[in-house]
């Protein structure tokens, strides 16, 4: 039996920023990993220096054969504070610009698990204004990126808040594991613990993380 593909069909592969461009300091995944009582095993530090590597690495990508780069844009890098830098929407812009030089089709993602610190100081993703402050942001990449995006996406895996409320940190909740790290979270961005919601951990029921 034979089986033919469509002659787009994307073959590509995909990266979180937070977790391989490095030293994304104004991210609230930043501030939590530097806590004493994490849950993360070791900090994001360096990563592999995709931020200034991605030249080189979009190149390895074609060289394997693939046609097509998902990559995020970091919200945090792009709006370290609530106003948009211009420089680093050329960064990526750039990278956009390599995807194609290399015949690789780009799928831009907008929000890959991370947020900026002072979004997560103002109540993160239970925040009332949180939704059209990242319409904001999109809208601003939009501009500036224009057609050089091939695809986009809004929020990846917009489900797993959810999947972790239902596994992992309800177990440490309830097990009075997370609380030293909850305390010490909430008070890092001057958040009662209940408002706690960076996206992974954000939860609509009052009283939780």
């Amino acid at each position: 039996m034979s089986f033919e593909l469509p002659k787009d069909f994307l073959w590509g592969t995909a990266t979180s920023a937070h977790q391989v461009e490095g030293n994304n300091v104004h991210s609230g995944f930043w501030v939590i990993e530097h806590l004493p009582n994490t849950i993360f095993t070791e900090p994001s530090g360096d990563a592999v220096d995709h931020y200034h590597r991605y030249k080189e690495d979009i190149a390895l990508l074609a060289d394997l054969g693939f046609n097509s780069y998902r990559f995020s844009v970091e919200w945090a890098r792009v709006e370290p504070e609530e106003r948009s830098s211009s420089a680093l929407l050329d960064h990526y812009q750039r990278m956009l610009e390599a995807c194609h030089a290399h015949g690789l089709t780009p799928m831009v993602t907008f929000h890959d698990f991370t947020s900026p610190r002072w979004l997560v100081s103002q109540g993160g993703w239970l925040g009332a204004e949180t939704a059209a402050k990242f319409a904001r942001y999109c809208a601003r990449c939009a501009r500036h990126f224009g057609d050089l995006m091939g695809a986009a996406c809004t929020i990846n895996e917009v489900n797993l808040p959810t999947m972790m409320r239902l596994s992992l940190l309800d177990d440490m909740i309830e097990g009075g594991e997370a609380d030293a790290f909850v305390q010490a979270a909430a008070k890092a961005f001057g958040v009662p613990p209940g408002r706690l919601a960076p996206f992974l951990f954000a939860s609509s029921e009052p009283g939780r993380v």
